[in-house]
């Protein structure tokens, strides 16, 4: 069951999030954000994370061009995790039963949100015309309203009331183990559908070997430090049967842990430094790529 008070959390996230998203950018918006954020807020941040990282995946090579429209996984998120958590569905499972159809159904209040704006668009034109600066901030900030009330009306009413017709889906999906079985393994290939469509919009042909020395040193560093991982669990083990202040003095327990993602991060860092430094100096001696158009005409691939 969902507390009136994660509803009231919850729905007032939405309605920041998408804001966020289109003025500040602080990665708020972000489907790993809104799954850490609805993970804290529903007590249960492993499937928060597991939920948002997902989805994040499978959005990564997704973007708003101009005025596109894509899914909205943040909020598909959102619900996903708070109904996975309530009603203790499987993170997995809830990732394709509710927040993929929910993510792609919500792109229509996307465009409702996009079109409603135009209202106090039209405003603010006019008071330009009439040098009204009040007026245009005024209009400016009302204009935040619809984008706020596209994503908080519907994960407010689907929190509210959804709860039983999720139940129920849950449950007819239960009662097929093989449908169960099919959308938890489509679940796990989203993220890798994400990198799909990531990989194809990157300039990959100009940079394919920083794609492959990545892909090897993640390869060669998961091993080695599975194998580490491996050695502190068996370490730690022993010390586990030692007392708790003998343990604590040697100070061996969960050294190892994460030392792949902290070894990837960074050879990550790296490899930044290394890039930026490479196009500032490019940007130094390079000739304009521009056209007397303005268009550039170096193509990505």
């Amino acid at each position: 069951m969902i507390q009136w008070w994660q509803i009231l959390l919850l729905t007032l996230y939405s309605a920041y999030q998408i804001c966020d998203e289109l003025t500040i950018v602080s990665s708020a918006g972000s489907p790993v954000f809104a799954g850490f954020i609805t993970g804290l807020v529903m007590g249960d941040l492993t499937t928060g994370l597991y939920v948002g990282g997902s989805l994040q995946l499978l959005v990564l090579g997704v973007g708003t061009f101009g005025g596109a429209s894509r899914i909205d996984a943040t909020s598909g998120a959102v619900l996903a995790t708070a109904f996975s958590v309530a009603q203790g569905i499987d993170a997995e499972l809830a990732v394709t039963t509710i927040a993929v159809p929910v993510a792609a159904l919500l792109t229509y209040f996307d465009v409702l949100g996009r079109m409603t704006t135009t209202f106090f668009a039209h405003r603010v034109d006019a008071a330009i015309e009439r040098f009204d600066y009040k007026a245009i901030e005024r209009n400016y900030l009302l204009g935040a309203v619809p984008w706020a009330l596209s994503r908080a009306l519907p994960v407010l009413f689907a929190l509210a009331f959804g709860g039983a017709f999720v139940q129920s889906v849950v449950d007819l999906v239960k009662e097929y183990q093989w449908i169960a079985d099919g959308l938890t393994l489509a679940g796990r290939m989203l993220p890798g559908l994400g990198f799909a469509i990531l990989l194809r919009y990157l300039p990959v042909k100009r940079n394919l070997h920083y794609l492959a020395m990545g892909f090897g040193l993640t390869a060669m560093l998961t091993v080695l430090y599975s194998n580490i991982t491996g050695l502190g669990g068996a370490v730690a083990g022993i010390l586990g049967t030692l007392p708790d202040d003998v343990a604590q003095k040697i100070g061996f327990v969960n050294n190892f842990k994460g030392l792949s993602m902290i070894g990837i991060s960074i050879i990550g860092i790296f490899l930044a430094v290394l890039h930026f430094k490479n196009s500032q100096k490019v940007a130094v001696v390079a000739p304009s790529t521009e056209s007397e158009s303005g268009e550039i005409e170096d193509d990505e691939f």
